[in-house]
């Protein structure tokens, strides 16, 4: 079903504003899902979808034209934005194809459009700001945020005010942020003898999980770059679209792309830690904002080990490796899958020697704050089971994942730790450890066994 006009999802447009103009296209695009149903395994969203349909039908009460406000919005309440069924439909933008298709676009503008009528929701509100959240934690008294993440009846408290799950295995808050590590760390001797780099944190390294930041400076150290973290980063702005909050997305677009963009207009790659949040960089700033500063941070921004993929691939990653991984179990985010740049870490990993990687396509259901909160956890713990159940098919010797709210959902369901891929770079080279505990792999005995033959080969 051709549009009868572009579809809109610009929101500095008025139409995107528009609830009729809404409406047709909703209508429109839940008609061609309903024909196709070649995402019915992808979210809870398409199966709500067609269940509604189906139900009218034999009903013989109509179709999608049956549909009334709570159907809309329970189909959209169950699309948590892992952006698969974009990835995997035929009928995109991308393809260029007439219908122009973009479920996970429609399902924000739909939620926007709620968030401005009715306000940002309580529950919104308390996961829209991560970075606010690990700021207020780091003036508290030591450990006395964390008390709060594993004491069970405060969390049950946490629920009853915030709506976020007492059951999700909430992330500790660091002794000691990123940011204040960096400025205490002495770079390597090497570093800035290869370039630059602009490192975006993102707000659960920083204030969360610090060892894969701290891992990813020592490996880019490692490889001859200086890495600059700029101070005034600030969250990506991905909880507050997850809520509809378009508006304060969009100023945290803006004060981010003031921050990077002189690094930008330079040609200094900016990488980022989280697949998420490099998605919103790549690909929600230019259109949040349509600047050419928006534009010029969007075509620098790299994800973490899609840079370390391209050092590889210019010869310019240093493979002196110190340490095998043996089997590893790779969980591929959906949001890194759906910047269409394959797998750089299973890439990566696997150059190490005496290291087998097996990569895992199936989606934690986390997706930013979907699964996080209570009304969604125990149908998101239900959609990540393939993901569970594959990695737990093979003896892997360790898990890992490049997105740490998956991660997050691994270790809770696995008992198994679930380091971002760069830490095991980092001691895969034998740098610093950056986590508690025993060093992860197992020494190499004597040279890698490069092509070149020789310590310190490039590939």
């Amino acid at each position: 079903m051709r549009p009868e006009r572009p579809p809109m999802f610009d929101p500095k447009d008025e139409r995107y504003w528009d609830p009729r103009d809404l409406e047709q296209e909703l209508e429109r695009v839940f008609s061609i899902c309903h024909g196709c149903r070649m995402c019915v395994g992808f979210c809870p969203s398409f199966p709500s979808l067609f269940d509604r349909v189906d139900g009218y039908v034999n009903r013989g009460t109509g179709e999608i034209d049956a549909f009334i406000d709570q159907d809309y919005e329970a189909v959209n309440d169950l699309c948590y934005q892992c952006k698969l069924c974009y990835f995997k439909c035929p009928y995109t933008p991308d393809d260029d194809h007439p219908f122009a298709l973009d479920f996970p676009r429609l399902m924000l503008r739909h939620r926007a459009q709620r968030a401005r009528r009715d306000g940002v929701t309580l529950q919104d509100q308390a996961l829209g700001e991560p970075q606010l959240l690990g700021r207020l934690a780091t003036l508290a008294p030591a450990g006395m945020a964390n008390l709060v993440t594993k004491n069970r009846l405060l969390r049950k408290a946490q629920e009853a005010v915030t709506g976020i799950s007492a059951d999700f295995n909430l992330p500790p808050f660091a002794s000691k942020t990123l940011y204040k590590w960096w400025r205490e760390h002495t770079p390597a001797p090497q570093a800035g003898s290869a370039g630059q780099v602009v490192l975006f944190s993102t707000c659960t390294t920083n204030y969360n999980l610090p060892s894969a930041g701290q891992a990813a400076v020592q490996v880019l150290e490692h490889n001859g770059l200086m890495v600059i973290f700029p101070r005034d980063q600030t969250c990506c702005g991905m909880p507050n679209l997850d809520g509809g909050d378009v508006d304060a997305a969009t100023d945290k677009a803006q004060l981010n792309v003031a921050v990077l963009h002189p690094y930008a207009a330079q040609g200094i790659p900016i990488v980022v830690l989280q697949p998420t949040c490099g998605y919103v960089l790549k690909k929600d700033y230019p259109e949040l904002l349509g600047t050419p500063e928006a534009r010029a941070v969007s075509a620098q921004t790299l994800d973490l080990l899609e840079f370390v993929r391209k050092l590889q691939r210019e010869k310019k990653l240093s493979m002196d490796f110190k340490r095998s991984l043996g089997r590893i179990g790779y969980h591929a985010p959906c949001h890194l899958r759906a910047q269409k740049i394959g797998f750089p870490a299973a890439q990566i990993l696997s150059k190490v020697p005496e290291t087998e990687v097996e990569t895992i396509q199936e989606c934690s259901a986390v997706d930013g704050t979907w699964g996080m909160k209570a009304q969604h956890f125990e149908l998101g713990r239900k959609y990540a089971q393939k993901l569970i159940r594959g990695l737990q098919a093979a003896p892997y010797d360790l898990v890992t994942t490049d997105c740490p709210l998956s991660g997050l959902r691994i270790e809770q369901e696995t008992a198994r730790a679930t380091p971002h891929p760069i830490e095991l770079l980092n001691d895969a080279y034998g740098l610093a450890p950056v986590r508690p505990g025993p060093t992860l792999g197992h020494p190499l005995d004597g040279p890698p066994p490069m092509a070149e033959g020789a310590h310190h080969a490039q590939s």
